[in-house]
């Protein structure tokens, strides 16, 4: 079963020096039919102005992935950690029992990161933090994996996260074609950040081919799908235990 995501219908947020889409139910965005997407808590898809950020704040009990768009995010924690991550970099914290900490656009470029919330399979896990520079170009034309289950042993995702899921992030050039596969009891929530692509059944039978632009998104169960892309496409992929 595929979903249509409208960016336009979306939660937002303007806060002068932040412009938020809102995936699911965030601060004074709620719905109650949109809290989440299985074990999917928070997908924000923010443009931060250069010299402010996101101050000291905390966070526990959430794994939380940051995919860096465009610009220069600077983060720094209560764990000692301070690095800034560019285009394509993923950054990644396991909240656990308590962890501080801010996200700044120090750049003089706009910033553009997803925040990407994800609820542990359990709770009191120790803090973590993690920083993956990965090659754009790893990820052109293919699924990068970039996040997996602490269980799962036979994944190449760097990031590992207390939660029975996969994320996967691609950038296909205009005319190509892209598969995957959402077994049964699995599910996925698909993000186009850039570009038009359509989307449809892998076996073209079903469903109407889905049309996303740049912020919409896609649900995704128990379906293989095909994405073809009208103009290039960067996307991120969250895969999940359905639920």
């Amino acid at each position: 079963m595929l979903k249509y995501i409208d960016h336009k219908k979306m939660g937002r947020g303007h806060h002068g020096w932040l412009d938020s889409h809102f995936h699911f139910s965030f601060a004074d965005y709620y719905n109650p039919d949109n809290i989440h997407f299985g074990a999917l808590r928070v997908i924000n898809d923010d443009l931060v102005k250069p010299g402010t950020g996101f101050d000291t704040h905390p966070h526990e009990n959430m794994e939380i992935i940051s995919y860096v768009v465009d610009g220069e995010l600077t983060h720094g924690d209560s764990m000692g950690n301070k690095e800034t991550l560019t285009r394509g970099q993923v950054q990644y914290m396991s909240a656990g029992t308590g962890v501080w900490h801010s996200e700044h656009n120090l750049g003089t470029d706009t910033l553009r990161f997803l925040q990407i919330w994800i609820m542990p399979d359990g709770q009191g896990y120790e803090p973590n933090y993690g920083d993956y520079r990965f090659d754009f170009c790893g990820r052109v034309s293919r699924w990068l994996p970039i996040a997996t289950w602490t269980e799962n042993k036979d994944s190449e995702a760097p990031i590992r996260i207390h939660q029975d899921v996969n994320a996967y992030a691609s950038f296909i050039r205009e005319g190509e074609e892209i598969d995957f596969a959402v077994g049964a009891g699995r599910q996925a929530y698909m993000v186009l950040i850039e570009g038009e692509a359509e989307v449809k059944g892998a076996q073209g039978a079903g469903d109407s081919a889905l049309r996303l632009v740049e912020r919409d998104a896609a649900e995704i169960t128990e379906e293989n799908i095909k994405l073809t892309a009208v103009k290039d496409s960067h996307l991120i992929v969250i895969e999940m235990a359905k639920g």
